[in-house]
């Protein structure tokens, strides 16, 4: 399949945000491009303002300055949709409102060849749906851009169920021929990213919600030690809480209220009342002039323990008593005081990899977060029942960290932790997304690296932590919650069992 010829003229409908940078990512990789806006004048603005940019990447020396009068040339604004009519693709960055959509793209079909691509830069509603009253829906394709749009690489190319392949094809090597990274995806809710990103967001305000720590411990917590580019609280804030909010609620009900996307009733409060983030000045966060960020929860520096023992295989932090020798700490093999996985203290407490269970229905046992890489990370997050985990265990498992060059945040008795529970639901959405053929793993990975800045793509994740570890702390989460949100989809228990009988057979 091949890409659109250069010279094909491509036309972009509605030129807000979005729409100018569509306009850019098409007119700077070498096409004519049209500029239409319903609103008199508007068309016009964003061509000015195209230009701007362009000259700004002059400045920058990104681009000649001969290409970019060349691009100018190529740009003009549309006083009228029939100005559209030699077109050979047409993007749509309009109004999120399936009836908007599908007038405009009706009066499109009167106006351009049956040859024409017709695409939806929608990122909540159904393609099928959108390209459903067209006389020839084989044409008509999702290319959802990921704001800013010439910045960002990923292209999501979403197939609604009466796209022609054929279509769907040159579609994806347009956007790769115009410098972008396009994964294929069927049409379903949330397509790649807004589906399997969820948990991102729903796990950290769960974890506040039950008041297991706050925004700014949460978001330390991901960022320095999940290796997240941004925690959920501050990435919402930017995105804007009700854009957020509304991509989740749409997610939810397009899955007719499946418990596995159910919005959070602390960003509904938020959003009601107007603290919507950065661009209101304040949403979970103060974004006033000179106002604080509020600083995580760090525990004050305790000593390090003189040794410690290993009971058990460690599994992903199977790298930790590496650190620990490096770091002076005695380290012992054996089991000391039963059975189980994990490190046991000098006092006699537990230190165990967040599994699901808590801290109360263990006794003297403290859990620690999961890590996207223990030597790199600077925090760890240490979980116990302050009611009746022993304060030496938890000085202990402290002063342990610290001693590795850690900062440590003590939280509330939460199963699963912050980054355990967020990446085993992360990878769980994505096994069931491959197996139900949204898109491929390879695409899948992709899309949440470069769509959302993910650290690994969620097969990589899975590849890292072992075959069964998803399923195992998902289920033992869903013993403790049995509402449906946490059981392990069957695409990841089918995966868990092949890959344990191909282990045993080898």
């Amino acid at each position: 399949m091949t890409a659109l010829d250069l010279s094909s003229p491509v036309a972009v409908v509605g030129t807000g945000t979005m729409g100018r940078g569509i306009a850019q990512v098409a007119l700077v990789a070498g096409h004519p491009v049209r500029l239409y806006d319903a609103v008199p004048g508007r068309a016009r603005e964003a061509a000015d303002a195209i230009g701007a940019r362009l000259d700004r990447l002059v400045a920058k020396e990104r681009l000649s300055a001969a290409d970019r009068d060349a691009a100018r040339a190529r740009l003009l604004p549309a006083d009228d949709l029939a100005d559209l009519a030699d077109c050979a693709l047409v993007v749509e960055a309009v109004l999120e409102r399936l009836d908007v959509k599908q007038e405009l793209f009706t009066a499109l079909e009167g106006i351009v060849s049956d040859d024409c691509l017709l695409a939806t830069n929608t990122s909540s509603l159904s393609v099928t749906a959108v390209g459903g009253a067209l006389r020839v829906p084989g044409r008509f394709v999702g290319l959802h851009f990921f704001n800013p749009a010439p910045l960002l690489p990923l292209v999501e190319v979403v197939s609604g169920f009466a796209t022609d392949p054929a279509c769907a094809g040159r579609a994806h090597e347009t956007a790769r021929a115009w410098g972008k990274t396009p994964v294929a995806c069927a049409d379903t809710p949330g397509f790649v990213v807004n589906r399997i990103a969820r948990p991102f967001y729903a796990e950290a305000f769960a974890v506040y919600e039950e008041r297991g720590a706050d925004p700014a411990t949460v978001d330390a917590v991901l960022r320095e030690s999940g290796g997240f580019r941004m925690g959920a609280f501050e990435l919402t804030d930017l995105i804007g809480q009700d854009v957020n909010e509304s991509v989740t609620r749409s997610v939810w009900e397009s899955f007719f209220g499946d418990v596995r996307f159910t919005p959070s009733l602390a960003q509904r409060r938020l959003v009601e009342s107007g603290r919507l983030g950065r661009k209101s000045g304040r949403g979970w966060y103060d974004h006033g002039h000179g106002a604080p960020h509020p600083a995580p929860h760090t525990a004050a520096p305790e000593p390090a323990p003189a040794h410690v023992v290993v009971d058990g295989d460690l599994g992903p932090a199977a790298e930790l008593p590496d650190l620990i020798r490096a770091a002076g700490i005695e380290v012992r093999e054996g089991a000391a005081s039963g059975g189980g996985r994990g490190l046991v203290l000098p006092g006699g407490g537990r230190l165990a990899l967040a599994d699901g269970r808590t801290s109360v229905e263990l006794g003297d046992t403290v859990h620690f977060d999961l890590a996207l890489d223990y030597r790199t990370a600077t925090r760890v997050a240490l979980s116990a029942c302050r009611d009746t985990t022993p304060a030496r265990t938890v000085a202990e498992a402290t002063g342990l960290f610290q001693a590795l060059g850690k900062q440590v945040s003590v939280i509330g008795d939460v199963p699963g932790m912050i980054v355990a529970r967020t990446v085993a639901r992360i990878i769980d959405l994505a096994y069931d997304a491959a197996a139900r053929e949204v898109a491929t793993e390879e695409d899948i990975d992709t899309a949440m690296r470069l769509g959302v800045n993910y650290p690994l793509g969620p097969f990589e994740w899975s590849r890292r932590l072992g075959h069964d570890w998803a399923r195992a702390l998902l289920a033992t989460l869903h013993e403790r919650d049995p509402s449906g949100r946490y059981a392990p989809s069957s695409a990841l228990r089918r995966h868990a069992h092949a890959t344990e009988k191909r282990e045993s057979t080898r």
